[in-house]
């Protein structure tokens, strides 16, 4: 039977060349989707997941109020929650963010990305698999240094490194330890030293936010008590003690400063998917694209089954006498249900081959597109893989088979089984699914390109086209301020630099430092701050709204004179806050001008308040200058570039590369994932177009082809070619207006709400759902009068000869 079965498969496969076609391609195009977006989620959900502690482990979070969540710690709580808590294991600081710096060896200079500070707990946290060495042993001292498998080998190739010494950062580190990175992980280092334990010590008594910070409990528990300690810790050890140092109640305390930091904790094994702030360096996933990709591919290979459903119904009016005559000579209806789902089983199949083949080719545009590395292996894809073969089976063979099952052998071998309605409704339902998902689709990804076209043109409040962002490597030992003032005088004397500032901040990127701002009895607002040189506005091109700009000419400029932005400003409640005094950092500084408000972050968040002081008003903010702002003339800029890194290697820094960033660029990449998914939504568009037209053909042929008798009576009565145009595209543009009604309300409120996650964005206007509906109806119009043309031009004689 089975044998039989497959040879009247390869008869049909031969005989309906165009419809298998079609079949398989729809399918593999829906099919290669889900896979795309399943090894996506997977590499997202994988993060973290062999870690065998995963359960134990809670990272500290601060709720600073006003819905602001910092991921980073003071060094003061976990020493003292060790001691006062027996539900604590261990703890550790570590730095928040990777250092990007240059490692040598023997005269080898490797610039390496990834370089983490840590306290020697951290492998107890993160059990790295080690290739030479123990995670005991690697950093118990402070001259320590371990290093990544990758590293070792960039490092000392074919050596052995262990015991070697190698420099970073002014110091020298001797290798204790060599650790392969085979899983994701939150932390993904090059290199790992406890520098972090120097600024640790100098900061015991701070309650300054600088680190991040994890906590190990005994067990699995719930972290109720932990969280009391906490609070505990803070309102004793740091409410109550500066309100006693401003000689105050804690009560006055709470009442002049507002809401207090509150700790929050959380769980190690859910931090790559937190939808806030993070602590750990690779950042947190893209839950909202996540979960938008996913939904797509799920949407479309919807769309593909449905289509697959409609070309096997369509189809099926030519293997109705074959249905009968089994039916006659005996065949059951479980028999051919099950030999239709054997079909569908086989076109399945090779679906999925055709589909893997397609996602093999396409993975690196897909990698570059996502900036991952994605690839077609592990147990847990397999697993999915074959998962998703049974249900498209189950969903695109059962139906049809049921269908044909169904067929009544006496009508069938009378010849009055195109006159059947049966089915009819199921087809046309799905012809309008396929509109409204096509109609969703095509409004999305138009609104989705408006958004971003208007993130990449939109006035940002300053002008970055020609200024260069360049990195500034602090040198042990030396003044930070005082060889940048140096290099300033050397760069002005090259031809083609306009202008050269410095600011403690990068536009566009994620370096920021804030604290609380208060004015008279006014609420503490969180403030960014930010650190500059004189000059700084005229570089960036931002203007001054309102009094003057800092001036080196004025000597109190540089000590306790302010500027603010206008959110900032706002805050202040005076109709002129100009000259007004304010407490910032424990002092008083007085506002001398008001800075129009500019984009930092990206356009998804709003601009917050901001405070520009100079340079030399805080000696703690020095350290902090790690760029240097150029501006240059547009004229022969690859040659004023090229001299700036000459004298940059030659006077600045000859063992760190020279590197720089146009500020306009850095601010681009904030909304670089948005123009990727513009990308992706696009084609994801032009594949449910694609799927969609096959659906249409499938459908307006199997319904042509049941009239092709009623045609050719009506030819006979003189009916003309327009006429009968007319009437069989009538129904279809019904079903487009259908399908184009239901798509336009889950498009409208779901875009609605992806473009509420931007501070600044477009209103969704008539213009994207006036081209869907006329895109729709233009490609049913062209794909079903090009059909029906082809059916008017029928030989009468043909199919009335045995009327």
């Amino acid at each position: 039977m089975l044998k039989n079965w497959i040879n009247i498969f390869i008869y049909h496969i031969k005989t309906n060349r165009l419809f298998t076609a079609l079949n398989v391609l729809g399918l593999s195009i829906g099919i290669a989707g889900l896979i795309f977006a399943t090894l996506y989620w997977n590499e997202e959900h994988s993060y973290d997941q062999w870690n065998p502690e995963k359960d134990k482990i809670y990272t500290v979070l601060n709720d600073i109020g006003g819905g602001n969540i910092w991921a980073v710690n003071s060094a003061v709580p976990a020493p003292i929650l060790k001691s006062t808590t027996s539900d604590l294991q261990d703890y550790c600081y570590f730095t928040s963010n990777y250092n990007k710096e240059t490692i040598q060896y023997n005269g080898k200079i490797e610039l390496v990305n990834k370089i983490f500070s840590a306290q020697s707990s951290f492998f107890s946290f993160f059990p790295f698999e080690f290739i030479l060495g123990s995670a005991k042993s690697a950093l118990h001292d402070r001259n320590s240094i371990a290093i990544s498998e990758e590293l070792a080998s960039r490092l000392f190739k074919n050596e052995n490194p262990m015991g070697k010494q190698v420099k970073y950062a002014g110091n020298f580190f001797v290798v204790r330890g060599v650790y392969s990175l085979s899983q994701k992980s939150s932390v993904m280092p090059a290199a790992i030293t406890t520098i972090i334990e120097e600024e640790l010590e100098k900061k015991k008594d701070s309650w300054g936010l600088n680190f991040g910070l994890m906590l190990k409990l005994k067990k699995q528990s719930d972290t109720t008590a932990i969280l009391k300690s906490l609070n505990h810790i803070y309102i004793e050890n740091n409410f109550k003690k500066q309100a006693k140092e401003e000689g105050i109640t804690y009560e006055a305390f709470l009442k002049l400063y507002g809401e207090q930091v509150k700790p929050k904790l959380l769980p190690f094994s859910s931090s790559r998917l937190n939808q806030g702030n993070c602590p750990f360096p690779e950042g947190t996933a893209n839950l909202q694209f996540l979960k938008i990709l996913m939904g797509l591919s799920i949407l479309i290979l919807l769309l593909s089954i449905v289509n697959y459903i409609n070309l096997a119904t369509a189809n099926a009016i030519k293997r109705a006498k074959e249905v009968g005559v089994r039916k006659i000579v005996g065949a059951t209806k479980l028999q051919i249900i099950i030999q239709f789902v054997f079909e569908t089983t086989l076109i399945t199949l090779f679906s999925f081959l055709l589909a893997l083949v397609m996602v093999e080719l396409s993975l690196p545009f897909y990698n570059s597109l996502l900036e991952k590395n994605l690839v077609l292996e592990g147990a847990q894809f397999y697993l999915q893989l074959i998962l998703i073969f049974i249900i498209v089976i189950l969903v695109a063979g059962v139906l049809p088979a049921i269908y044909v099952s169904n067929f009544e052998p006496l009508k069938v071998l009378k010849g009055n089984f195109s006159r059947s309605k049966s089915g009819i409704w199921l087809r046309n339902s799905m012809l309008v699914l396929q509109f409204a998902i096509a109609t969703f689709f095509i409004i999305g990804s138009l609104i989705v390109y408006q958004q971003v076209n208007y993130m990449a043109n939109k006035d940002l409040g300053f002008k970055g086209a020609q200024v260069m962002d360049i990195s500034f490597k602090p040198k042990k030992g030396r003044n930070q301020f005082e060889r940048y003032k140096t290099i300033k005088q050397e760069l002005l004397k090259i031809k083609g630099v306009q202008a050269v500032s410095a600011g403690v901040f990068s536009i566009g990127s994620n370096v920021n430092s804030w604290s609380g701002m208060h004015y008279k009895d006014n609420k503490e607002v969180i403030t960014q701050q930010m650190a500059i040189d004189f000059g700084m506005m005229d570089v960036l091109g931002v203007r001054i709204i309102k009094g003057r700009d800092l001036t080196n000419k004025i000597a109190s400029d540089s000590i306790s004179n302010v500027l603010l932005n206008e959110a900032a400003a706002k805050t202040l409640q005076e109709k002129d806050p100009i000259n007004k005094e304010i407490i910032w950092e424990n002092r008083k500084l007085k506002v001398v001008g008001i800075v129009k408000d500019f984009n930092y972050f990206g356009l998804q968040n709003k601009i917050a308040p901001m405070v520009f002081m100079h340079i030399t008003a805080f000696d703690w903010v020095q350290k902090d200058l790690l760029n240097i702002s150029v501006k240059i003339a547009p004229q022969d800029m690859p040659k004023t570039i090229d001299a700036i890194d000459k004298f940059w290697k030659s006077k600045v820094d000859a063992e760190y590369p020279f590197e720089f960033n146009f500020v306009d660029r850095s601010f681009a990449r904030t909304y670089k994932d948005y123009q990727n998914q513009s990308q992706l939504f696009s084609f994801l568009n032009v594949i449910v177009i694609l799927i969609a037209v096959f659906g249409l053909f499938a459908l307006a042929s199997f319904s042509m082809e049941r009239r092709l008798r009623e045609i050719a009576i009506r030819k006979t009565l003189g009916a003309e070619t327009n006429v009968l145009l007319k009437e069989l595209s009538k129904q279809y543009v019904i079903f487009c207006v259908i399908g184009f009604i239901i798509g336009i309300i889950p498009a409208y409120f779901l875009l609605q709400q992806w473009l509420d996650y931007f501070a600044f964005r477009i209103n969704i206007q008539i213009f994207p759902f006036v081209v869907a509906f006329m895109s729709l109806l233009f490609l049913t119009l062209t794909i079903v009068l090009a059909k029906a043309y082809q059916v008017t031009k029928i030989d009468i004689l043909r199919y009335l000869k045995y009327e």
